[in-house]
């Protein structure tokens, strides 16, 4: 079942990704699977590190 939290962390996670690939975008010129692909893991992990410092969910 998806919680009200976890819709939020699913949220903030896109959002911050679409910034993040947007801002590396425009620094780059993204060319390579590679180079997508580690943006892609960067962006991935630090959205869900920023989810759940925002909704609290990594503290204990």
């Amino acid at each position: 079942m998806l919680t009200w939290g976890a819709f939020l962390t699913a949220v903030l996670t896109g959002v911050f990704c679409s910034v993040f690939a947007v801002a590396v975008d425009t620094l780059l010129d993204m060319a390579g699977i590679w180079m997508v692909a580690a943006v892609s893991l960067v962006s991935g992990f630090l959205g869900s590190l920023f989810a759940q410092i925002t909704t609290g969910r990594g503290r204990r």
